[in-house]
């Protein structure tokens, strides 16, 4: 077990615990309900946001103060904050889901603000207080309750963040910076829900170098993914597959998820952690459901040229993303510079999602604690 999953199986205080330790200041303009119903009728992803944002400010010396549930709303920043001239920012994801008694419960918080947290040592940012992380979350659920759906394939998707707001030009770390939460009721992150999608290995460019920030999730990943990307949807196909960096043979990560390989001998392989791959909270969930079903599990290295190899073999019998916004997804097609190869199957890939939305749903019972109840 690795050290993020050590500290996200620690105990954490109820919601009931937490409410209100962030001073609440209602939105006096919040959307109608029918507002609501219309953006309800038509879920995307991240693109209509919530009444409210939780707020909180760093000053060195002071720490992290002025903690607020507060109306959702434009920043003002200084055009010399550090943000947009260094990039120091990190920023995590989870969901809020509605169960069928009108419960609202989310997954695995403690994982994601130790994450937040693993980030902030990275990028010479200040830890938030796992108690804050988790107070922002349930007061920010909680003022915006009405807000998570209850449609199929829907949930009110959580973005924490930090952001370097201290006005200054010198490359050093910020002592002022902020941290907020926005909420953003979504649909499935691709449009065609559980569907196979296809991948484009760069050739070219890579997501992370060693001794980079590739374990952490900072915004400077993303964007150095944007023009790969761009090719790939160019060429046709739904995402972009990164190669390691060191040797540009091995099989890093997708461009915001992670990779598994099931083989017809039952058995499932992912990339190692290498410092090059952030470790999604959805793929410990996984590496943990497979294990318990008595699955021989590998966290190895994985060449590019085996993995062909291996689909056009048939030894190789499914692969799979994962990650918090589409939890898993089938990849049914993997082509590059000089190879182009389907593979088919998904039973085990199915059977994966099948178990993980039910436990977020309530629709099974959640032998981990992964699921955290944020409102009755």
């Amino acid at each position: 077990m690795s050290a993020l999953e050590q500290a996200a199986a620690l105990p954490l205080p109820t919601a009931d615990e937490v409410a209100g330790l962030w001073e609440h200041r209602p939105n006096p303009a919040p959307a109608s309900p029918e507002q609501r119903e219309e953006i309800f009728g038509s879920l995307s992803f991240g693109v209509d946001f919530t009444d409210h944002m939780a707020h909180a400010v760093y000053e060195e010396g002071s720490g992290w103060q002025s903690k607020t549930i507060e109306p959702y709303g434009p920043l003002t920043l200084d055009p010399a904050a550090a943000v947009f001239h260094y990039g120091q920012e990190i920023f995590e994801g989870l969901k809020a889901y509605r169960h069928d008694d009108g419960s609202i419960w989310t997954f695995r918080p403690g994982y994601n603000a130790h994450r937040l947290n693993a980030s902030a040592r990275r990028l010479a940012i200040p830890e938030l207080p796992v108690e804050d992380f988790l107070a922002s979350i349930v007061g920010l659920v909680r003022a915006d309750e009405e807000w998570v759906p209850s449609i199929p394939g829907s949930s009110l998707y959580l973005r924490p963040f930090i952001v370097a707001t201290e006005p200054f030009l010198g490359v050093r770390a910020a002592r002022r910076l902020d941290y907020l939460c926005i909420a953003s009721p979504s649909g499935p992150y691709f449009v065609n829900g559980f569907q196979p999608i296809s991948i484009w290995v760069s050739p070219d460019y890579h997501r992370a170098g060693p001794g980079g920030t590739g374990a952490a999730k900072c915004g400077g990943n993303y964007a150095s993914s944007l023009v790969p990307k761009l090719e790939a949807h160019g060429e046709g196909f739904d995402e972009v597959c990164f190669l390691d960096a060191a040797t540009n043979t091995n099989i890093d990560e997708l461009g915001g998820m992670n990779v598994f390989v099931v083989y017809e001998d039952g058995s499932v392989s992912t990339p190692a952690l290498t410092g090059n791959i952030l470790e999604g909270g959805t793929r410990g969930v996984i590496l943990q459901i497979l294990r318990d079903r008595g699955v021989t599990v590998r966290e190895e290295t994985i060449p590019l040229t085996s993995l062909v190899a291996d689909i056009e073999s048939g030894r190789a019998a499914e692969v799979f993303a994962c990650g918090t916004a589409a939890v898993v997804t089938p990849i049914g097609r993997i082509a590059g510079e000089g190879f182009d190869v389907s593979i088919g199957g998904g039973d085990v890939t199915k059977s994966i999602y099948d178990q993980v939305t039910a436990i977020q749903l309530g629709h099974e019972p959640d032998p981990y604690g992964w699921t955290y109840r944020v409102s009755a």
